[in-house]
């Protein structure tokens, strides 16, 4: 059995049955996956599109994290396109892999293409993504960011709108851009691939499905080869007895919600 924490990270957990029924349709059946929400003391922002609200989640997503290896999960995935503070949770991650859907998706996206292009919903977000995309080492393969003037709210209202945005835009990316893969950039544009992919002929990769795969994949390999996260020099974790002094973690981290998918 894989344990696996999809961690919805805001304390606005109407999503999170959205997610629990995506994870259903396409986890594996030896999977067991947590799907859980911060904290409503964090605030009761629907989105992280703004650096302000990435901010103001720090401190609980690391309790989490902490909280979650604490609990026995062989993986965690946090659950928005930003990656938030990704670095940050491995290092209190312990034995636990930690994975974020724009990593998994770019990954996955370079097995299959060269040259990828990523689907926005606002102008306001491409240059913390494109920050992001180069700090991987990925940004020659980036050809263009494409947004369609939506909100993260607005994506699941109308979903033919959406599709047609969504569309519209990978079609431009392709043939204006010349790019060989699309990638949705949020993981509340989930639903949407499929069609898109079948019209274009080339591969549209959802955010949210590569980042169960990829943490189904670290979660496997973990547990077969020992393939555990690294600890040494720039991964090196704040030490115990400092955690200890500071008083860190001295309470166990209550989540918002918490709905399991088995």
């Amino acid at each position: 059995m894989l344990k696996i924490m999809y961690l919805n990270p805001v304390g606005f957990n109407v999503y999170d049955s959205f997610f629990a029924d995506m994870i259903k349709e396409n986890k594996f059946p030896n999977t067991e996956v947590h799907v859980t929400s911060l904290s409503s003391s964090v605030g009761q922002m629907d989105n992280l599109e703004y650096r302000t609200y990435n901010t103001l989640i720090a401190s609980d997503l690391i309790k989490a994290t902490r909280q979650a290896s604490k609990e026995g999960f062989d993986a965690l995935i946090i659950g928005c396109f930003y990656d938030p503070f990704l670095l940050d949770a491995r290092e209190v991650s312990g034995s636990m892999v930690v994975v974020g859907p724009c990593q998994s998706s770019i990954e996955i996206a370079l097995k299959l293409s060269n040259k990828f292009s990523v689907i926005i919903g606002q102008k306001k977000w491409e240059h913390e993504m494109h920050t992001t995309i180069k700090e991987y080492g990925y940004g020659e393969h980036l050809v263009s960011f494409r947004d369609v003037s939506m909100s993260v709210s607005e994506f699941q209202k109308d979903h033919k709108l959406t599709e047609e945005k969504l569309f519209e835009a990978s079609q431009r990316a392709m043939n204006e851009d010349f790019a060989e893969s699309i990638i949705l950039g949020c993981t509340l544009e989930f639903g949407f691939y499929q069609k898109i992919q079948e019209k274009l002929n080339i591969p549209v990769i959802d955010p949210s499905l590569a980042a169960l795969k990829q943490a189904e994949q670290a979660a496997m390999l973990k547990n077969k080869y020992n393939w555990k996260p690294s600890k040494k020099w720039s991964c090196e974790p704040p030490s115990e007895g400092d955690i200890k002094q500071f008083g860190l973690f001295s309470e166990d981290y209550q989540f918002g919600n918490r709905i399991i998918v088995s």
